[in-house]
């Protein structure tokens, strides 16, 4: 059966991953504590998010809006959740005001409303709903938030601070409303109040990057340069910290930077900006201020008024709970950063990796064209709307584009990795392969960042059956990054679904699945070596685990039912194998399945996937033959 790249990694192997190193610098996973705090403030959004109309407060009119064409309360409440389950939030803000039109008492219907306006970037007609819900317990926290943010960006410090005091508060939301409320202070003219209030924050280990970074900044803009040098080495020396919100530390790391230039401190600006490439290698800001550390322009204040402050708090927590299912709880926080500063390149830019992980490329390829020319992150952008072209199945504007990206710039991999990827996507490996060599040709890629490059050559080449150039370059790829998980299993798997290599190819998917326990993918590749080396009971107990892991993946299930078969559970495998027909898969795989499913069901034995047990009773059977013809 021939191997879909698309099993060998976590995500579609040719898609340009913004979180690992090739196009936006590593990013360490966030730290336990903090994942558990972030995880609660989560589940308190959740609850504010959560659909539950009731009546309640007095009835205040709606404010004026585009009203959706519906004639029930039943069908805008309906169309409503609809939307937001498609997260087209701007939608679901029209449907929710219509239907806020017909019950225009119900508290539940205006939170709903609310949040999905913040959550659209409409923050301005979000406002009025805020303030009618600012005292309701259950969504007081969003609605404070809101008015708050508001209040900052109108230069009304003295209505922030108040508004942003929370009755009832998680760890998360005790930082950001803390930190807001000392930037308004800041902006009242009282710096100290500020960072009194910073230094005052008690919660979580992972507070202190944070309060670090944050009572640098508001020092900073105020000229307080001991307080602020003081305060931006504190934040530099938090490891912990770093690994919780490592895109927090690197911007941490450019402000410092900036900061040590700016009082004639030029090789300690250079000493932190290694010490950030140390752990992002290809952060682009980094990369830009290291060329231009020693100009006016590259050591400037770029967060010197509140309103920038508040946006960059909001940026930070908002990236650092963006992860897998919490998207749109990010762009929440992110579009409210966004109201504060429109021009961030950072804000846009995350906010289009969320609207890509949300299934809106269109969304994604505005926000790509709002990050700014002149931002290091604008060719980066530039290369993800070529992506998001192709999600579009824009397919020849996407390859123009990031064809005319590499010609601008033929010695940036990104685009290479990022053409290639539109190519493998559309099974065009020859062509992938091509790019891709012309990257490693071109450039010296002999090194540990570049490992992608390689790994996806070498799955371009086994994709046009050139295993001889594929098993080399796989192996080189471990040369540059040893132990990476997608290439163990990788060539692990590779050599085990070829019978070859077994015991060798089965350690590497034990060291990848020790790395990455939770992926169903990379579980399967050891079950099935397992199943390659005739230890049927086991390949079963880790196929079982990687169709929990991945109950829709038809490879898995087929292997499942080839393991059941094995094992005499031969009416389990014909559920697993009726399964897996009803999955998307390669045609000529799911051939294969219904022969075997066909078979079974005729009484006749399927055609499943060999094993050593099978090879050695092959070769057994061939020696006595030969004896008894001598």
């Amino acid at each position: 059966m021939r191997r879909d790249c698309r099993r060998a990694t976590k995500a579609p192997c040719w898609r340009v991953n913004r979180n690992k190193p090739p196009i936006h610098g590593y990013r360490p996973p966030m730290t336990a504590s903090f994942a558990k705090s972030s995880t609660l403030a989560l589940m308190a959004l959740a609850t504010a998010l959560a659909v539950q109309p009731r009546p309640g407060i007095a009835s205040a009119d709606p404010a004026p809006g585009f009203h959706a064409p519906t004639r029930t309360f039943a069908g805008a409440f309906l169309a409503a959740n609809a939307a937001r389950e498609r997260f087209d939030f701007g939608e679901a803000a029209r449907y929710y005001d219509e239907a806020l039109r017909f019950d225009p008492g119900n508290p539940g219907l205006r939170r709903d409303l609310m949040i999905s306006l913040v959550t659209d970037g409409q923050i301005g007609a979000a406002v009025p709903h805020a303030e009618i819900l600012k005292d309701e317990a259950d969504v007081e926290r969003i609605a404070r938030l809101v008015l708050g943010v508001e209040a900052i960006r109108e230069n009304r410090y003295l209505d922030a601070e108040p508004t942003l005091i929370l009755a009832v508060e998680n760890d998360l939301e005790r930082l950001l409303t803390g930190i807001l409320r000392a930037w308004a202070r800041h902006g009242a003219g009282d710096t100290d109040g500020a960072l009194d209030l910073i230094d005052g924050l008690r919660g979580p280990d992972w507070f202190d990057l944070f309060s670090s970074y944050h009572g640098a900044l508001i020092a900073d803009a105020a000229g307080r340069a001991d307080q602020a040098r003081t305060r931006y080495a504190d934040g530099m020396n938090n490891a912990a910290g770093g690994s919780a919100s490592p895109l927090t530390y690197l911007r941490l790391a450019e402000a410092n930077a900036r900061f040590l230039a700016r009082t004639g401190e030029l090789a300690e600006a250079r000493e932190v900006i290694g010490r950030g490439l140390g752990t992002a290698p290809n952060n682009p800001d980094l990369l830009a201020a290291s060329g231009t550390i020693d100009t006016p322009a590259g050591s400037r204040n770029v967060i010197d008024t509140p309103q920038l402050g508040a946006g960059e708090i909001l940026l930070n927590l908002g990236s650092a709970i963006n992860r897998d299912g919490a998207e749109d709880f990010a762009a929440l926080y992110l579009e409210l950063a966004r109201s504060m500063a429109p021009e961030n390149a950072q804000i846009l830019f995350e906010l289009g990796g969320i609207a890509e992980k949300l299934g809106q490329p269109e969304r994604a390829i505005r926000y790509y064209a709002s990050v700014p020319a002149d931002s290091p992150l604008a060719r980066i952008a530039d290369l993800q709307r070529g992506l998001a072209l192709s999600a579009l199945d824009r397919h020849d504007e996407a390859k123009a584009t990031l064809a005319a990206l590499i010609e601008d710039n033929p010695d940036d991999f990104r685009g290479y990795l990022a053409l290639g990827g539109v190519y493998a996507s559309l099974k065009e490996f020859e062509e992938a392969a091509d790019v891709y060599e012309a990257a490693v040709t071109r450039l010296d890629l002999d090194d540990s960042r570049f490992w992608q490059m390689h790994y996806r050559l070498g799955i371009a080449y086994e994709r046009t059956d050139r295993w001889p150039e594929a098993e080399r370059t796989f192996k080189h790829t471990l040369t540059l990054s040893p132990d990476q998980p997608d290439v163990l299993n990788y060539l692990g798997y590779s050599w085990v679904d070829m019978n070859m290599h077994l015991d060798e190819g089965i350690e590497m998917i034990r060291t990848a699945v020790e790395q990455r326990p939770r992926d169903g993918y990379i579980v399967d590749s050891l079950g099935w070596a397992y199943y390659r080396l005739g230890e049927f009971e086991n390949a079963v107990e880790h196929l079982e685990r990687a169709t929990d892991l991945r109950p829709r993946d038809s490879i898995i299930n087929d292997h499942l039912g080839d393991a059941y078969w094995r094992v005499g559970r031969k009416l389990e495998a014909t559920y697993q194998w009726s399964r897996a027909l009803a999955m998307e898969g390669e045609d000529d795989a799911l051939a294969e399945i219904r022969a075997k499913l066909d078979a079974a069901n005729a009484g006749e034995e399927p055609a499943i996937a060999e094993s050593r047990v099978d090879s050695g009773a092959a070769e057994q059977a061939s020696d006595t033959a030969g004896g008894n013809d001598g």
